[in-house]
């Protein structure tokens, strides 16, 4: 059987999302990792794109760790089947720290591939895959004490894997803020926030240096009221077509130069919705892995 062009790894509990992404290029699926064939694609609902999978025959479990220590150092398990014979493979490869990050931490950059067992006699290995994290898994040292809920986890994610974030005195807009996740992030950069949501914002947020709070609507906010803009986020909850409505406007308005919004589906997932996001020109879409029935928008 012929390797296949890539192999995508779908976020837990969205396999179907990711194989209708993947369309008639699927030709296998092992657990939550699709095999296709064709150009490598960018789909949403995915973990992490293997780039170059290869099919590696083993003879024994010292074989297969030998032959995948050939290639390189540094490989990440995304165990499907013969859990126990792959297991014992991964514990005679070189360990991967996988430690948390602290929050403004650099994502990894060394060379980081995954793997698997087809069979006892058979792995799948790609030495390249499109995220630095095993499995894609964005772990972080987490802040107990400041935020009010944990969807500041999202925007932490979302500016590590950008590699960029607001700077100090920056302007940035949160719609849809309350309790004030986001804005806590925001205001924690140094930037100079306007967080905008009907209902209040948490204590320990609103009275923030550099908040400024607008008990409104996000959707009545307009881009003429407060001119230029760093970054826009949005965490609104709202159908996807509603944000998408809204996003226009401010593209439109051409005065934010960043976007980050999540996508929220409320029951099944809107394609037509997500086509309208990713064919905004310099964009991306993608799953995050503090996301859940949701998608991330960049555009930056």
């Amino acid at each position: 059987m012929s390797d296949p062009t890539a192999a995508y790894l779908a976020p837990e509990g969205f396999l179907a999302e990711l194989q209708q992404e993947l369309g008639d290029s699927v030709r296998e699926v092992h657990g939550d990792l699709v095999l296709a064939s064709g150009a490598t694609q960018a789909p949403a609902w995915c973990a992490n794109v293997w780039l170059a999978p290869q099919r590696i025959p083993i003879a024994s479990i010292g074989d297969g760790a030998k032959k995948l220590r050939a290639i390189q150092r540094n490989w990440a398990l995304c165990s499907t089947g013969h859990h126990r014979r792959a297991a014992l493979i991964a514990d005679a490869l070189p360990k991967v720290s996988a430690k948390p990050l602290q929050f403004g931490d650099p994502a990894p950059t060394a060379p980081l591939g995954a793997w698997t067992l087809l069979a006892p006699d058979l792995i799948l290995a790609s030495p390249t895959c499109s995220s630095a994290f095993p499995n894609g898994m964005v772990q972080f040292i987490e802040d107990k004490d400041g935020p009010p809920n944990r969807a500041y986890l999202k925007l932490w994610e979302a500016f590590t894997l950008l590699g960029r974030r607001p700077q100090p005195g920056e302007l940035c807009i949160d719609l849809g803020s309350s309790p004030g996740g986001w804005t806590w992030v925001l205001q924690k950069l140094g930037a100079h926030v306007i967080s905008v949501d009907k209902a209040p914002l948490d204590e320990r947020v609103s009275t923030l240096p550099g908040v400024e709070f607008r008990q409104q609507s996000a959707f009545a906010l307009e881009p003429k009221e407060v001119g230029t803009v760093d970054w826009l986020v949005a965490d609104v909850a709202c159908y996807p077509p509603r944000l998408l409505s809204l996003v226009q406007r401010w593209l439109s308005a051409g005065t934010v130069r960043n976007f980050v919004c999540t996508l929220k589906f409320q029951g099944a997932t809107d394609f037509a919705a997500m086509q309208g996001f990713q064919a905004v020109a310099g964009s991306r879409l993608t799953h995050l892995f503090h996301n859940k029935h949701e998608l991330t928008w960049f555009k930056t």
